[in-house]
């Protein structure tokens, strides 16, 4: 069970109370610098639910796709740079309808799909793949940890993982940042987050944009 003050990313106790707005109290963690939102504060799974089927993100939208082109692109020079025409992939929490996997196919690669509420095959999880990818995802999770160590663990060496996620940059502008009014957004990573999680899994860690990450596995 989850504990109000203890980082769900790597379990440290050492931890202080970071900002709290009229909704929630947030926490930083001295040790990863992950951000978080207390247990007390999660939304059910019905909630949460709720709200996703809200999200209208349609397969064909130039715009949509111009957003993920972020980290598309980062990735798919990764595969190409590797001289892999073919690969396969994992859209972790893809949604109802992953544009991002379409993006993927059309560049001539497999896809698989997981999502807790929309594509819940747990199979997914248990086979490896050429690159993962996470968009707009992470900060959705109660357990990053336990997630973080399983998708990392599904890349195949010398293989990648690309995670879109917006970063903590300081208390000052995290107090007015439009990222934490999200009522699902739970865990907020700083560049210095990403450094500890690469360090921890033995990665190599970039950054190709404000929000894209990518985390290279081991060969």
């Amino acid at each position: 069970m989850l504990t109000d003050d203890i980082c769900p990313l790597c379990g440290n106790i050492d931890t202080l109370h970071y900002h709290r707005d009229k909704v929630r109290d947030y926490f930083q963690c001295n040790h990863c610098r992950l951000v978080f939102v207390p247990p007390c504060y999660h939304l059910s799974r019905e909630q949460e639910k709720a709200i996703y089927d809200q999200h209208n993100n349609q397969l064909d939208d130039p715009a949509y796709r111009r957003f993920l082109s972020r980290i598309f692109n980062p990735v798919i020079n990764e595969l190409a740079q590797k001289s892999q025409s073919r690969c396969q992939g994992l859209d972790f929490g893809c949604g109802s309808n992953s544009a991002l996997a379409a993006m993927f196919r059309e560049a001539g690669h497999d896809m698989t799909l997981y999502d807790i509420y929309f594509a819940n095959q747990p199979a997914a999880l248990e086979q490896t793949y050429d690159f993962v990818t996470a968009t707009e995802v992470v900060e959705h999770l109660a357990s990053p940890c336990t997630v973080l160590k399983k998708l990392i663990d599904t890349v195949r060496p010398g293989g990648c993982f690309g995670i879109m996620t917006k970063r903590v940059k300081d208390r000052q502008a995290f107090a007015n940042w439009h990222y934490i009014r999200d009522p699902t957004h739970i865990c907020f990573y700083s560049a210095e987050t990403f450094e500890w999680l690469a360090e921890n899994y033995g990665c190599a860690v970039t950054y190709s944009d404000n929000d894209v990450i990518i985390l290279y596995c081991p060969a």
